[in-house]
């Protein structure tokens, strides 16, 4: 599976780290997981177009994490892309779909999409749930992050894996639903000492890393405060595996 990092950074403008996204590039049609703003711009970047996005998994509901919806929906409501644009899925917690009637509300008929062409499908945070979709299996599991926060674990049909967190804070739990993926994909948001409930330091990311037993991690969602600061040995500490510190446009290979 290939994996393009399109925002490394938080809801924090930064001139070199978009919002929060990351595009599964390997499967039938592009898999977006999170959406924050500026995700549009990033696909077309690297040579994405919007019109060939065939899901999106939503981690949680902060706007930098899905403040790009909008973009999208009101991009894919123009008549000439609707009229030959593919059926999509959206993917995400309980509740979304209250959360997406608010921002229908909000903007009208500009963004609404017809029900043939989106799909919303809500997975309960409550409980592991997932299923099979085009050519890869989902799993979720809910993270200490918001009430309704959810981490992803992807499976494809030759049985490479990878975890993507979305933010959250530790929690042993997610180490079990890590274990024995190729690749966890996980926030490392403050340095050590500044710690902030519902995130992880880079040695708390490392720690859930060695406890599932994964050989490689990759660290995101970093604001300006641990980038002033050495992250590699903060997570040294307590992993000795592969560390990659994620930047927008990294192709990562499961």
């Amino acid at each position: 599976m290939n994996l393009i990092i399109l925002g490394s950074g938080t809801g924090i403008p930064m001139a070199d780290r978009a919002s929060p996204s990351l595009v599964l590039v390997s499967m039938q049609r592009p898999i977006l997981f999170d959406m924050g703003p500026g995700t549009l711009g990033q696909l077309a970047r690297i040579g994405i177009s919007h019109e060939t996005i065939g899901h999106v998994f939503i981690t949680h509901f902060h706007p930098d994490h899905t403040a790009g919806l909008v973009h999208f929906l009101f991009a894919t409501r123009n008549p000439p892309i609707l009229a030959r644009r593919e059926p999509f899925t959206l993917v995400a917690p309980r509740g979304f779909k209250v959360f997406l009637e608010g921002l229908m509300a909000a903007y009208g008929d500009w963004i609404r999409i017809p029900d043939p062409i989106m799909k919303v499908q809500e997975l309960d945070p409550a409980n592991e749930e997932g299923g099979e979709f085009e050519g890869f299996h989902v799993l979720s599991r809910p993270t200490p992050h918001t009430p309704r926060s959810l981490a992803y674990r992807v499976t494809s049909s030759s049985g490479r894996s990878f975890v993507y967190t979305g933010d959250t804070g530790y929690a042993p739990e997610l180490a079990d639903f890590a274990r024995g993926c190729d690749l966890l994909i996980t926030e490392a948001s403050f340095p050590e000492g500044q710690e902030v409930e519902g995130h992880l330091t880079p040695s708390q990311a490392g720690s859930l890393a060695a406890l599932a037993g994964v050989r490689k991690l990759v660290l995101l969602h970093f604001y300006p405060e641990i980038l002033r600061t050495d992250i590699v040995s903060q997570c040294r500490k307590t992993f000795d595996g592969e560390i990659v510190l994620g930047r927008d446009r990294l192709h990562l290979t499961v």
